[in-house]
């Protein structure tokens, strides 16, 4: 079902890129978790435009023609952001939140000029065969957080990191209820087949950071 732009349901953020362009992100007035764009996504999205990334002056970006996927994307704004800066991107998440990510594609798309986006439905943990070749990168922001969830999400990540895929993992630590434990049990399970790099403050962008929100590399254990 097509979503209505002009409808109640729906309220805007802009989201402004280190070239001036302006990323007009809908987020949904009432609904899950997916719905809203959460600082997480901010911080991840800031990241991918910083100077080890994006050749300031030349235009010459590192994202051009990589083939990214983004897990439990929401509404779309790190894998659109990466779009715009050349990738070519599938961005995911579960059936009932494809209008939201179709209508962020549709109201962003003047801003991909080299680069693609396309939404698909992906159950974490179910086949991943059509998400094939292992892309260059996967890109997930807030995705730890349901406990029945993190043995899915680490099981497609598995199944979808190549061995020269790079995961870029950004999350905010939460110290209420049981997220400690969930994120305590992600990365048990994760780190038996991946290892781990956190970035410093000093490589993320200057403005947009906390010292809640990490921002992890992740590649493949090497046997």
């Amino acid at each position: 079902m097509a979503a209505d732009e002009d409808s109640e349901d729906y309220f805007v953020r802009e989201i402004e890129k280190n070239d001036g362009s302006v990323l007009r992100m809908y987020q949904c007035s009432k609904g899950d978790v997916g719905c809203v764009v959460w600082d997480a996504a901010i911080v991840l999205s800031k990241y991918l435009e910083t100077e080890q990334f994006c050749s300031i002056g030349s235009g010459v970006s590192m994202w051009s023609s990589k083939n990214i996927i983004e897990l439990g994307a929401g509404t779309g704004l790190v894998g659109l952001v990466a779009a715009s800066l050349g990738a070519n991107v599938t961005l995911t998440d579960l059936e009932d939140l494809q209008p939201l990510l179709q209508l962020n594609i549709k109201k962003n798309q003047q801003l991909i000029h080299t680069g693609s986006v396309t939404a698909k439905v992906l159950k974490w943990g179910a086949n991943v065969d059509d998400f094939l070749p292992h892309p260059h990168y996967i890109l997930m922001a807030d995705c730890i957080y349901y406990e029945q969830s993190v043995e899915p999400l680490v099981e497609t990540l598995k199944l979808l990191a190549g061995p020269e895929t790079c995961i870029i993992c950004c999350y905010e630590q939460r110290t209420v209820g049981v997220n400690p434990e969930i994120e305590k049990r992600f990365f048990e399970l994760l780190l038996q087949d991946f290892q781990s790099e956190e970035i410093s403050s000093e490589k993320q962008d200057p403005e947009f950071n906390s010292p809640d929100i990490h921002i992890l590399h992740l590649r493949r254990r090497v046997s």
